[in-house]
């Protein structure tokens, strides 16, 4: 399984209308994707423009190549992209075994 952790940092002072659009972005859009296993999403205290989504993929292609391919992408970008005050950092993690 593979971990994509997304940092996205968006404008000042709209953070009630990005709280229903992410929700509603990976609700409708990502969560029908190829690979999709769920996902979390995290504001930040410090730093209120910050949230943090992780999501749970099947496998690094169902994300970068199927999702990211597809014109669902697209989709989820224009949901959430408004918001944006700079590109978002996204990163891919694997799980250590054991833990």
């Amino acid at each position: 399984m593979i971990l994509e952790l997304a940092d996205f940092r968006i404008q000042p002072g709209r953070q009630s209308e990005f709280d229903a659009a992410i929700a509603h972005g990976v609700q409708s859009v990502i969560a029908h994707a190829k690979g999709f296993r769920g996902y979390t999403i995290h504001k930040g205290v410090e730093s209120p423009e910050r949230y943090v989504l992780m999501i749970s993929w099947d496998t690094l292609e169902d994300h970068t190549v199927g999702f990211r391919g597809s014109p669902a992408f697209a989709e989820w970008r224009a949901i959430v992209g408004p918001f944006f005050a700079e590109p978002p950092h996204v990163e891919h993690f694997t799980l250590l075994p054991h833990s």
